[in-house]
């Protein structure tokens, strides 16, 4: 019988990649419960199944740290060892160094390094890591892996496959839909060959059995790419607990919603702004204990992450209950920068929201953690590549929330179809507040942009006309499109408006990637190319030309 070794290490990965996050996880979760056998009974588990796993596929190296890890653990469970900080560390830190061990093995490279030797002697003989100690990822240090030092192929090993475990009853469902949507497309042709002979509704009624069966294939595929954003949340109870060890703070993280369920390259690109807000909320916001302490609060501050659906979008929050942004020092900082003239003119919404900007950062100094102005300005820009939107509120002294609005799916939008010239555009729909004709006053071909009375409110617009550089004047009658990004409301003046309907967004070629104001594309129904215009970026620009225009004014 042939053997797929490839596939059996491919599996290998993935589950050891799981076992060592679910170790990582209770070992977390032990330090604050050193009394939980079930927590140490699995933790023991996982260890002995990374040993026999390895040592059946021929890697002993790994077996023998894991065989190591497994007797230091069993220690544990036999309490002759106490859990302490020190102890959790150490443990953590066989975490780290397995992540490390197996695609390197996998790669064809099993020589331990001095870091993993040493980490072995500590756990042979049961002493916990001491101040000076600093192995893995959470130290803030540039670990060189073996993977970085091995041939080619390593990288191939040790790029994550790209997979998600799918409920068997949703491919049952969605082999049924194929096979079914496979008949009735035999129908159709039929009766399409029978039509040249007869007429009749026959073709329609097949036609509209196909197109029923499509859509619900349709939203069967969707769902089997939602996966759960417990998984990703829960990786973060190490990063709280490291990050405030490190502070001299106290610190846990709190989890609701994990049940929530995202689409898994929206969950993918979420990564990097929660660990950049998490490494603020704990850096920034929660206080030392004994300040804490004096202000009535738990010495032990709380990072809660929260999930919930809203009006067909996902809701993320993460909040702190800190000491809440310094807005004084917000002040001082938009002032020295030049961001503002007077910033004690600037409502309380729009100061928090400089906090977004590139390069701003209330940090006395540049820490390993912050300082540098980079990180929430890698927040929003993710956010907006998702096209979603994030902002921030603050009390003083209790805390900061900040708040990510996100699509369900990145793979199709709910979206309204506009024309311009010859030319047809898609905006999202909830970035749409509301259509308008443009008033006659207001139609002065040579202008391409303006501004106009929205029930007393000045709401500026733009002609897309101009903004593509389209031939052609615009026709006598223009209609606006009201959109809104944050707080910011823009008109858009477009020729026609089509409707709304749902739209499959397909990624742009790499030529096409930077163009300012789109964000994709779609195929209409007759077989043209829609672009899927970028609201957020539009309005930024918006944004950036107002700003250059006033700064030159000056």
């Amino acid at each position: 019988m042939d053997i797929d070794r490839e596939a059996i290490l491919r599996t290998f990965l993935a589950e050891s990649e799981e076992h060592l996050s679910a170790m990582e996880q209770a070992l977390v979760a032990l330090e604050a419960r050193p009394g939980d056998e079930e927590l140490i009974q699995l933790i023991f588990r996982v260890a002995h199944t990374l040993k026999g796993s390895s040592d059946s596929l021929g890697f002993p190296v790994i077996a023998d740290f894991a065989h190591t890890l497994e007797d230091h653990l069993a220690r544990i469970r036999e309490r002759t060892t106490t859990i302490t900080g020190g102890v959790i560390t150490v443990l953590l830190q066989a975490v780290d160094a397995l992540r490390q061990m197996v695609p390197a093995a996998v790669a064809g490279l099993e020589e331990m390094e001095p870091a993993h030797a040493a980490l072995l002697k500590r756990l042979a003989q049961g002493t916990s890591a001491g101040p000076e100690d600093s192995f893995g990822p959470a130290s803030g240090h540039d670990q060189t892996s073996a993977r970085d030092k091995g041939p080619e192929n390593v990288q191939t090993w040790t790029d994550r496959t790209r997979s998600i475990r799918v409920d068997i009853q949703k491919l049952d469902r969605m082999l049924n839909l194929a096979g079914e949507i496979a008949i009735a497309l035999g129908r159709l042709r039929q009766v399409q060959e029978a039509q040249a002979r007869r007429e009749d509704d026959e073709g329609l009624e097949a036609q509209g059995v196909v197109d029923a069966l499509w859509m619900e294939l349709q939203e069967q595929i969707l769902k089997v790419r939602m996966v759960p954003v417990g998984p990703t949340f829960r990786q973060y109870f190490r990063t709280v607990r490291d990050l405030s060890q490190a502070h001299g703070k106290l610190a846990r993280l709190v989890i609701h919603g994990e049940d929530v369920e995202l689409d898994t390259t929206v969950v993918e690109h979420l990564k990097d702004p929660l660990t950049h807000m998490i490494r603020n909320a704990v850096d920034h916001g929660i206080e030392p204990p004994e300040v804490r302490r004096a202000k009535g609060k738990d010495p032990c501050g709380r990072v809660t992450l929260n999930a919930s659906h809203e009006a067909g979008s996902i809701v993320i929050q993460v909040v702190d209950d800190g000491a809440g942004l310094d807005r004084q020092r917000i002040r001082q900082r938009a002032r020295a920068v030049g961001m503002v003239a007077d910033p004690n003119t600037v409502p309380e919404e729009d100061l928090d929201r400089l906090i977004f900007e590139p390069g701003f950062s209330t940090a006395e100094a540049v820490t390993e953690i912050s300082g540098r102005g980079v990180g929430m300005d890698v927040v929003r820009r993710n956010i907006d590549a998702l096209r979603g939107s994030v902002g921030v509120t603050s009390r003083p002294g209790e805390g900061t929330t900040v708040t990510m609005r996100l699509p369900l799916t990145l793979s199709i939008i709910e979206g309204l179809g506009v024309g311009v010239g010859e030319e047809t555009y898609v905006l999202p729909l909830e970035t749409v507040l509301e259509c308008l004709e443009l008033p006659a006053e207001e139609r002065d071909p040579d202008r391409g942009q303006g501004v106009i009375n929205l029930r007393g409110q000045a709401l500026p617009f733009l002609r897309l006309r101009d903004q593509f550089a389209l031939p052609g004047p615009p026709p006598p009658r223009e209609n606006i499109v009201v959109v809104q990004h944050e707080a910011r409301l823009l008109g858009l003046a477009v020729d026609r408006l089509y409707g709304t309907s749902q739209t499959v967004i397909k990624p742009l070629g790499d030529l096409f990637k930077t163009l300012p104001g789109i964000a994709g594309s779609a195929i209409l129904g007759n077989g043209r190319v829609a672009l899927i215009l970028d609201v957020p970026g539009i309005v930024q620009q918006r944004v950036h030309r107002e700003e250059a225009f006033v700064a030159a004014r000056r």
